[in-house]
């Protein structure tokens, strides 16, 4: 019985063998002497510091060179407002106008005044000749008396009578020039009037004073405009600046004329420009003073935009590595490193881009060599095979 039992307990152990043989139970054991897996080949590149340029960024905001706010001159109701919001205007062109009906009923009556001056003018002028006439024959007259009193032929009486005829022609005649001096200031009045008046009636119409965009419409039909009331605010075309702010420390290195380039989000490409203005006046609050730099004409820029100015002001020494040694995960920064022909991520934080190169803040240190050119395949581990 005993050696029955055993007989059966063997061959249920060699059948839970072969089982747990045919379904993989039983862990392999790595064979001794097994070949390691092939060493990614990688180009290694020694970190050293090297000369970058030194960088000063300042962010600002782009302003239009000139902004208007367009009002009317004389006050009235509003007729008519011709552009919008984000329009263009051209220099001179009508975009509002105000209701001018007694302005013209002004100017009308100007006219009638101006008509009603010089319609005198004949009168005045054959006043002028008839007493110009009657002059020349009093002086005859009076010559010829003359020459008889002087012969004794007429008597005192005579002559005197001559001499009051003479005085008299002189006194008509003056007095019709006076009438006519009088009759040229009054139309001089009323052209004066008709101008002034024709003026206002010009003012009813607001222009604008350049080409530019209209940025914002403050008024609408109906309402009444007065001189300095805003309709229209108006920034001009093609006179933009970005507005920067550099911080106090940079007031001895930044100045009038400085180079720069400016990057604006709304462009794909740097723009080189120079430093136009300097405030200087700080702020109080965040101690720094305002830069501003031309930018050229593009449809593309408007005011408002953010925008980063920077400055090369010379070099100085850091450490970087090429750009497609930079593995990002997320908001991490990381790089493989050589440790004795087995690749280690290293956590790194990097700072500006210079060409094809990036600064390394922190993570490195000069004299490590770091993997470039294994396009992914690497990990925290694999053997490499170091080429240069």
């Amino acid at each position: 019985m005993f050696f029955s039992n055993r007989i059966r307990t063997a061959a249920a152990l060699t059948a839970l063998a072969v089982g747990m043989s045919a379904c993989g139970g039983k862990a392999p054991e790595k064979e001794a002497g097994a070949a390691p897996g092939p060493a990614l080949a990688a180009r290694g590149v020694k970190l050293a510091a090297e000369a970058v340029p030194e960088v000063y960024e300042a962010t600002g905001t782009v302003r239009a060179r000139s902004t208007t706010a367009l009002s009317a001159r004389i006050m009235g109701h509003i007729r008519e407002v011709r552009v919008q919001a984000g329009d263009r205007v051209s220099a001179g062109q009508v975009v509002a106008v105000l209701d001018a009906r007694e302005i013209e009923t002004g100017l009308d009556a100007a006219r009638a005044a101006r008509e009603e001056a010089r319609s005198g003018l004949p009168e005045v002028e054959n006043a002028i000749a008839a007493a110009q006439a009657q002059l020349n024959l009093a002086q005859s007259t009076w010559k010829r008396m003359k020459s008889l009193h002087d012969q004794k032929s007429i008597t005192a009486q005579e002559m005197d009578e001559a001499d009051a005829r003479l005085a008299m022609a002189r006194a008509n005649h003056e007095m019709a020039l006076a009438k006519k001096k009088q009759l040229e200031e009054k139309i001089r009045q009323a052209d004066s009037g008709l101008a002034r008046v024709s003026l206002q009636k010009g003012y009813a119409e607001v222009t604008a004073p350049f080409a530019g965009i209209v940025i914002e419409r403050k008024a609408e039909p109906g309402m009444l405009a007065s001189p300095g009331m805003p309709i229209l605010v108006v920034e001009q075309a093609a006179g933009y600046r970005l507005e920067a702010a550099i911080e106090e420390g940079m007031l001895s290195r930044i100045r009038p004329g400085a180079a720069a380039s400016v990057q604006l989000d709304a462009l794909d490409k740097a723009i080189d420009t120079r430093v136009s203005e300097i405030v200087p006046a700080l702020d109080a609050m965040s101690r720094t003073f305002t830069a501003k730099l031309d930018l050229p004409a593009s449809p593309q820029i408007r005011s408002g935009l953010f925008g980063r100015a920077r400055f090369t002001l010379g070099e100085r020494e850091a450490l970087t590595i090429p750009a497609a040694a930079l593995d990002r995960e997320g908001q991490l920064e990381r790089v493989f490193v050589n440790d004795n022909g087995s690749a280690r991520a290293r956590l790194i934080t990097t700072g500006a881009r210079h060409g094809d190169r990036l600064e390394v803040l922190s993570g490195l240190t000069a004299g490590e060599t770091i993997l470039v050119g294994v396009d992914g395949r690497l990990h925290d581990g694999a053997r490499i095979e170091v080429r240069p």
